[in-house]
């Protein structure tokens, strides 16, 4: 009952515009000094090797690669799915989509979110003592009871979605582009475009539940992230409480920032520029980790899936992570499919005193592995009611072990077959696909779905370009092929016998974020 009178009280204080400034940071306690403090920052569509500590071509990532000598950088480190929403959510609950019901993303008019009895990072910290604030992209359900502000966080500053789900006046750089929002009447009704545009509605930013500027101004986002982080981190270092923040960028999904570009030999003028901007911001929360909370403060650097193609203007790189079977098929091996250029990401923990230094890790570990490590960590406990996918890396982050997962799925996010199916498995070095092919790639083209019994089989350990398949009737193949076939069949007990969640992707238009209908793109600013 304690808990249902203070959801009400800060869904009021809320409304008010004001919880920001009421969250109770000024509450002495003695967990100050006894529980970690948590920073985890989620870069979006960011590829692997756009990590220049991964990879030595990318010379964008200065504050990234000193924060990966200063600590831990996994090298082996995968995104729970290959798409926005499917990923976050599993970061919030360590559970597949299967189990947590998200298995593709929720659009502007959806009406639904993650679902409501799932329980996220944010509410398990919450009620372990720790106050808590999310900054940045949130893609997991806007309308009502899905709001950030519900769903464990005590503070929230950001956009409800993808930035390129709606229209903007400073629009950045896609391929190919999409147009500013519309000013008046003279716009017309109708205006067509080359790919899917979000011409109607404005891409909005919150303050708790309140709509602060409709179209938000692009060019200046990541300072205003830089600076809600700093302030919060700085009130929450002050308060004797303990600290979550969940800082999901724009960065590296498009359309990209247009500030601050700067030649670039590469002929990658915006993405090189937006990357410096993404590590700028990056490095503005570093440092004020390291000037408030530095050695009671684990931060944690990851993406939440590979980038578009590499055939695309604007995308990242995925470092050796090719595909180059799938591609040589006509498909994509980036986002939206389960090659390794689609989930595997960059991975830095830093913890200065507990997180060794300049260590690289090659342990198998994934995204979902983020809510049971950091609950553990806190001194948490994790809902007994579930099953769960992540494992508690603590022995890995300190140093103690390379053992990671022996076994990871690949869910589909978008691609051939149906969302959340587990099309691709992974065990120990091997990697079979069921399925490959489906995914959309950023030219339009769709590439041929197809469907594999048995499955195609890559070592990994000598095919990370995933090249080559091993051959059916091999020995190496009819070795692996059973195990591979019993783990995925015992995660589909496990999946059936589990409590599940099933997300409500309907959608109605009347639930699309809008600070004044009467007014075009539905223009406010309140700030």
């Amino acid at each position: 009952m304690g808990w249902l009178f203070l959801k009400v009280l800060f869904v009021g204080v809320t409304f008010l515009g004001c919880l920001y400034r009421l969250v109770d940071f000024c509450c002495s306690g003695d967990a100050r000094g006894q529980k970690p403090n948590f920073v985890i920052i989620l870069a979006d569509d960011m590829g692997w090797g756009d990590l220049g500590a991964n990879w030595a071509e990318t010379k964008d990532t200065a504050n990234l690669d000193e924060m990966a000598a200063e600590g831990m950088r996994f090298v082996d480190f995968h995104a729970a799915a290959s798409t926005c929403s499917p990923s976050r959510a599993s970061l919030l609950t360590g559970r597949l989509g299967l189990r947590n019901g998200v298995t593709h993303n929720f659009a502007v008019t959806s009406v639904g979110g993650l679902p409501l009895n799932e329980t996220t990072l944010a509410e398990v910290l919450r009620q372990a003592g720790y106050v808590t604030g999310m900054i940045g992209k949130w893609h997991l359900g806007h309308h009502g009871s899905y709001h950030p502000n519900f769903r464990g966080f005590d503070s929230y500053f950001g956009i409800p979605y993808s930035h390129d789900m709606g229209c903007t006046d400073t629009p950045g750089y896609n391929h190919p582009p999409c147009p500013a929002c519309p000013r008046g009447d003279r716009d017309g009704p109708s205006r067509t475009h080359e790919r899917d545009c979000y011409t109607d509605v404005a891409l909005p930013l919150y303050e708790n539940l309140n709509i602060v500027e409709q179209p938000v101004n692009l060019s200046g986002l990541a300072q205003k992230y830089a600076e809600k982080a700093t302030q919060f981190i700085q009130h929450a270092s002050a308060s004797g409480r303990p600290f979550l923040l969940y800082v999901a960028l724009a960065h590296m999904h498009v359309p990209l920032s247009g500030t601050r570009l700067s030649a670039d030999r590469r002929g990658r003028r915006p993405y090189g520029a937006a990357l410096r901007e993404m590590d700028r911001l990056v490095g503005q929360i570093k440092d004020k980790v390291d000037r408030t909370a530095r050695e009671n403060t684990f931060l944690w650097f990851t993406g939440d899936n590979g980038p578009w193609a590499q055939k695309c203007e604007l995308a990242g790189s995925v470092g050796p992570f090719t595909g180059s079977w799938q591609t040589h098929q006509g498909g994509s091996a980036a986002k939206q499919t389960t090659w390794e250029g689609g989930h595997r990401v960059p991975a830095l923990a830093y913890w200065p005193g507990t997180v060794p230094i300049n260590v690289t890790s090659t342990a198998l570990l994934s995204v979902l592995d983020i809510f049971p490590t950091v609950v553990a960590l806190a001194g948490a406990s994790l809902p007994q009611d579930r099953h769960f996918d992540g494992l508690d890396a603590s022995s890995v982050l300190f140093g103690w072990s390379q053992t990671g997962h022996r076994v990871l799925f690949h869910p589909n996010s978008g691609a051939a077959g149906e969302y959340g199916a587990l099309q691709t498995v992974r065990l120990e070095q091997h990697k079979a696909f069921y399925v490959t092919g489906g995914a959309k790639a950023c030219d339009g083209k769709v590439g041929p779905p197809r469907l594999h019994e048995p499955p195609l089989i890559f070592n990994l350990e000598e095919d990370v370009a995933e090249a080559e398949p091993l051959e059916e009737g091999s020995a190496e193949y009819e070795r692996v092929l059973p195990e591979v076939r019993q783990v995925l069949a015992d995660v589909l007990v496990d999946i059936a016998g589990d409590k599940t969640s099933r997300a409500d992707y309907t959608r109605d238009p009347s639930v699309t974020p809008c600070c004044d209908p009467h007014r075009k793109a539905c223009r406010c600013h309140t700030t």
